[in-house]
């Protein structure tokens, strides 16, 4: 049987992350130059006391596509940001909920509606 190497995984996450923060540092730094500290979605203005919670969202949610004029980037507070990105996760589901068991409800209680209504005529 092979062994699993612990100490090897901890190691590539450890570096994924390094990566990933020098990354978003980087184009963060750049969005926060470029762009005035005022979230795109509802308005909501930000000091340097509250800039945390100003979040840089990818456009076409690719964060690896940072242009250096940032036409891919926008400012949008952690509230407007986790909500674009459930509306993308939801875009995504199509039709489909997930219930709380995990799984996938595809009812439509509409389904049949038109031919209900032609019946009750």
């Amino acid at each position: 049987m092979k062994t699993f190497d612990h100490g090897k995984l901890d190691r590539i996450v450890a570096e994924a992350r390094r990566t990933a923060d020098t990354r978003s540092d980087g184009y963060r730094e750049r969005a926060l130059k470029i762009y005035p500290w005022i979230c795109g979605r509802c308005a909501r203005e930000f000091t340097v006391t509250n800039l945390r919670e100003l979040t840089v969202h990818h456009r076409d949610h690719n964060h690896d596509n940072n242009p250096p004029d940032g036409s891919n980037w926008e400012l949008l507070c952690i509230y407007c940001h986790d909500n674009e990105h459930q509306r993308q996760l939801e875009a995504q589901a199509g039709s489909s909920i997930q219930t709380d068991n995990g799984t996938v409800s595809t009812h439509n209680p509409f389904a049949d509606l038109k031919a209900l209504l032609a019946k009750g005529k």
